[in-house]
C-alpha cells in the first residue's frame, strides 16, 4: 500500500451510541476491524487517527442555534428548557433521541471524514476510508434518520472552500442521502448522486427522478430509486449504466462515496434482495471511475447497514480490500465463496444472537428465486431511463 491508502479511525467513532437495543451499534465497526485485522488488511502504516471537527467545521453546514441544542443535549442531565425543545431539533424521537456525549462522538464523526478528505486532497494518500462516517440524514438544524451531524455535507463544503475541486457524491445506502442532497442542491460544482429504495416505500420519503437541483445546480442531483424486492442484476444494471454517464459527464476532481449496506436481503430496515455481490462490484466500479476521471482521488465512507452480523463487517472489509488492492480481493474474484476466517467466527459467535456467515460472498444457489423479478427489473429500467434521457 506504500503510504497511498489510508485506513481512517479513531475510537471516539465507538462512542456513537444511541443506546444498546438500537439498530445503528458501534459494534458493526469493531466487527468490521476486528475481521480486517485478522486477515491482515490494516497494517500500521496504513491506518491514520482522526481529529475532532470543531465548531468552525460544523458551521459549514449546521445552523449555531443547532449545534447549541447537540451541546446542551449531549450533558449528562441536560437543563429543562433545552430538553423541552429537543423534538424540535429532532433529538426526541426513537430514531434519533439524544444521549450523553452526544457532540463529542458526532463530532469526531465529522473530524474522521475531513481526515480523510485533507490526506487525499493533500497529496498524502490517493484514497482513503473513514467508516465511522457516512451520516448522511442529518440537515441545517435538524438530526434524523440517526445522523446528528451531516459529516460528508460538512466535508465536501470543506473541500469546495478549500481547494474549489468538484466533488462526485456517490451515495448506495439503501436509504436515499437527503441531507447532502438539499445541501448543494444549487451548487453546480457538487454532483450529489443516490441509487435507494424508492421513497414510496422507505425513510426518508424522498429521493424521486425529479429532483434534479435548483437554479445553477439544476442537473447536478441525480437519484435512481429502485423498487423493492430489487435483486442484484437489476441493482448492477442501474448503478453501473447511471454512474458511467454521470461520472463521464460531470468529470469531478474528486469522488466521496457513501456505502451504507442496507440493500442486502437480510437487512430489517428495508425491502431489497440484494446480496453481497453488489458490495463486491460497486467499490470496483467507483475505484475505476476515480483513476479514469480524478487521478485516483477517493475518499470513502461508511454509512446504513442493519444485519450487523451476517452483513456489515463482510460489505465494509470487501470495500477496504478493493481500496487497498489486497490479495484477498483478487482471490474473491475466482473464489467468491472463499470461507471467512474461522478466528474471527469463534471470536465472535458467542456474543452473537445469530449464526455467523462462513463464506465471504453470499451463497445464491441457496436463495429462493423473487416470483415478480421480470416486472421488477422492467421498472427499474423505466427509471433508469427516465434518469438517463436528461443527460448528454
Amino acid at each position: 500500500m506504500s503510504g497511498k491508502v489510508k485506513f481512517v479511525h479513531h475510537d471516539k467513532d465507538l462512542s456513537y451510541h444511541f443506546h444498546d437495543s438500537h439498530p445503528f451499534h458501534p459494534i458493526r465497526l469493531q466487527l468490521t476491524l476486528d475481521l480486517l485485522s485478522e486477515v491482515g488488511a490494516l497494517p500500521e502504516d496504513a491506518k491514520l487517527s482522526s481529529r475532532q471537527a470543531d465548531e468552525k467545521d460544523l458551521l459549514r453546514v449546521h445552523s449555531p442555534d443547532y449545534i447549541k441544542a447537540v451541546q446542551a443535549l449531549s450533558m449528562k442531565d441536560p437543563a429543562a428548557e433545552w430538553l423541552a425543545r429537543a423534538e424540535q431539533y429532532g433529538l426526541l424521537d426513537e430514531d434519533t433521541p439524544f444521549f450523553a456525549g452526544m457532540h463529542e462522538a458526532s463530532s469526531y464523526i465529522v473530524g474522521g471524514t475531513l481526515t480523510a478528505v485533507e490526506a487525499v486532497m493533500s497529496g498524502s494518500a490517493t484514497h482513503a476510508l473513514h467508516l465511522g462516517g457516512g451520516l448522511h440524514h442529518a440537515l441545517i438544524a435538524k438530526a434524523a434518520g440517526f445522523c446528528v451531524y451531516n459529516d460528508a455535507a460538512v466535508a465536501i463544503s470543506y473541500i469546495r472552500e478549500k481547494y474549489k475541486a468538484r466533488v462526485l457524491y456517490i451515495d448506495t445506502d439503501v436509504h436515499h442521502g437527503d441531507g447532502v442532497q438539499w445541501s448543494f442542491y444549487s451548487d453546480p460544482e457538487v454532483c450529489t448522486y443516490s441509487i435507494h429504495e424508492t421513497g414510496k416505500y422507505l425513510f426518508p420519503g424522498t429521493g424521486f427522478v425529479n429532483e434534479r437541483g435548483e437554479h445553477l445546480g439544476y442537473g447536478y442531483t441525480v437519484n435512481l430509486p429502485l423498487q423493492p424486492y430489487t435483486e442484484d442484476d437489476s441493482w448492477m444494471e442501474c448503478f453501473t449504466e447511471s454512474i458511467r454517464r454521470v461520472t463521464a459527464y460531470f468529470k469531478p476532481d474528486l469522488i466521496l462515496s457513501q456505502h451504507g449496506c442496507d440493500a442486502h436481503a437480510m437487512d430489517p430496515l428495508s425491502h431489497m434482495h440484494c446480496s453481497m455481490r453488489i458490495y463486491n462490484q460497486m467499490p470496483e466500479l467507483i475505484h475505476e471511475l476515480a483513476h479514469t476521471y480524478c487521478g485516483g482521488k477517493w475518499v470513502a465512507v461508511g454509512g446504513g447497514g442493519y444485519d450487523i452480523w451476517k452483513v456489515v463487517p463482510r460489505a465494509w472489509s470487501l470495500l477496504w480490500l478493493e481500496m487497498s488492492d489486497h490479495p484477498l480481493k483478487k482471490k474473491l474474484q475466482n473464489h467468491p465463496l472463499t470461507p471467512l476466517p474461522d478466528e474471527w467466527i469463534h471470536r465472535w459467535q458467542s456474543q452473537a444472537p445469530v449464526s455467523l456467515p462462513t463464506e465471504w460472498l453470499d451463497d445464491l444457489s441457496r436463495w429462493e428465486a423473487i416470483p415478480r423479478r421480470d416486472e421488477i427489473t422492467a421498472k427499474n429500467r423505466e427509471t433508469l431511463a427516465a434518469v438517463l434521457q436528461d443527460m448528454p
